[in-house]
């Protein structure tokens, strides 16, 4: 039977293509498939450098165009065997083998319904002292299974994933776990929504809804290279979520997140756009594998319309430079710089276009942190006149404690010089996302 859920979410899919096995590419694979990474170019430059699935022979390069030809050519994510996967048009993760559209309701359990959640579960009835538990919970988890095993896919060591002009992957969670050397580059991901969020009542004063997936999961992956991609909620954004409990019912989670002691990673020219929590570099405050990891590079990306995390960081040495902050919508804002538990950020000569309602010392946030190094940055109300500023300052202005101005290193992994702050916006908006390579 069709939930309330599905019907909210609205995740009603357009019909696919029949299952074939993945096709061998023919002549002609564009030579960006085969690109590496330039050497010196951020931390996924470090130690062994990163090149994907450049050495991958013919029976090796597959055209994929549907979501059972994604999943034959990633095989699963086992085979290190080096392979450059292409994604031709556009591919839907949320349907069946033989390419027939499923919804929410085929994923959820028969002994699961939005209703009687909401009912079980409302803070009148349930009280907010603890998460959720019994058997309608243990529900809603084993419907979330449902979707993951159709909506995540692995992606193996030595792989490049490349899209074709107009490329897309929509519903999909590229989850890059525990592999080295990946490439992803000029593919649009968009609205990677969960049908089955999990209400929390102790996540703030008032309790949150916590979705599943992000548009590319690294957890425990190191050498990584995202280049050239696009990052959305398409046209599911969660703006036009209702509000159950009280709280936003929130279907994403992040678009591009690093996580659970992954390393070496670059993100370079990429378009995020319209999305709330976008980037989580570190998962947890406890100190463990995480510590002397977590080390990602950041640049020449445009963040457009973004709630927060960009990025929001815990224990990694993180390189945030020559991004274009494109912030007009000042009603979905939280922050952009999340200063973490011993987190180290470098942030040079970023530049912020903003509204006026959107005030200066908003823009850093510290979740437990110490210091923030910050040089360069420029800022922008409309088309008014450019300005220097320092978001820590301002930030220290008005909070208490400050933070500290020395994260306590200097990057030095950066591919060529430095962009100079007012040249930001003009480059990075034609350059960066996907189809611009």
């Amino acid at each position: 039977m069709r939930t309330a859920l599905a019907a909210t979410i609205g995740l009603v899919l357009t019909a696919g293509v029949a299952s074939a096995p993945a096709l061998a590419a023919p002549p002609g694979v564009p030579s960006q498939a085969r690109e590496v990474l330039p050497a010196n170019d951020g931390w996924a430059a470090a130690t062994t450098g990163t090149t994907g699935g450049s050495a991958a022979d013919d029976t090796h390069v597959f055209v994929v165009r549907n979501r059972a030809e994604l999943a034959a050519a990633l095989a699963g994510g086992t085979d290190p065997t080096p392979r450059i996967v292409l994604i031709k048009g556009t591919i839907r993760a949320n349907e069946d083998d033989a390419g027939t559209p499923l919804t929410c309701a085929d994923y959820a359990d028969p002994d699961y319904s939005l209703d009687r959640y909401l009912a079980a579960y409302d803070p009148a009835v349930w009280g907010r002292a603890t998460r959720p538990t019994g058997p309608l919970e243990e529900a809603r988890v084993r419907s979330q299974r449902n979707q993951a095993a159709r909506v995540q896919l692995k992606v193996g060591a030595n792989t490049t994933v490349y899209g074709l002009p107009n490329a897309r992957l929509i519903g999909g969670n590229l989850l890059i776990q525990n592999v080295d050397n990946v490439i992803v580059r000029n593919v649009r991901f968009e609205d990677a929504a969960d049908c089955f969020p999990a209400w929390d009542p102790t996540d703030g004063s008032a309790g949150n809804w916590n979705s599943n997936y992000d548009l590319i999961t690294l957890t425990g992956a190191t050498h990584v290279w995202a280049d050239h991609n696009t990052f959305s909620d398409g046209d599911n954004v969660d703006a036009s979520q209702p509000q159950y409990l009280g709280r936003p019912y929130q279907v994403h989670d992040g678009a591009l997140d690093v996580i659970r002691a992954s390393d070496y990673v670059t993100a370079s020219w990429n378009n995020f756009q319209e999305h709330d929590k976008t980037m989580l570099i570190g998962s947890s405050n406890t100190v463990g594998a995480d510590v002397g990891k977590l080390r990602v590079t950041l640049h020449h990306n445009r963040f457009a319309n973004i709630g927060q995390r960009v990025p929001r960081v815990r224990f990694g040495q993180v390189d945030v430079y020559n991004n274009y902050y494109y912030q007009t919508d000042e009603q979905s804002y939280s922050y952009s710089w999340g200063v973490g538990v011993y987190s180290a950020v470098y942030a040079e000569n970023n530049f912020l276009l903003r509204s006026a309602d959107l005030a200066l010392d908003d823009i850093v946030y510290d979740w437990g942190g110490t210091a923030i190094t910050e040089i360069g940055t420029l800022t922008r109300v409309g088309t008014g006149g450019v300005q220097a500023v320092s978001l820590v300052g301002e930030y220290n202005a008005t909070h208490d404690p400050d933070l500290g101005t020395d994260a306590g290193w200097t990057p030095v992994l950066r591919a060529g010089p430095v962009t100079a702050t007012a040249d930001v916006p003009a480059l990075v908006g034609k350059g960066a996302g996907a189809g611009r390579l």
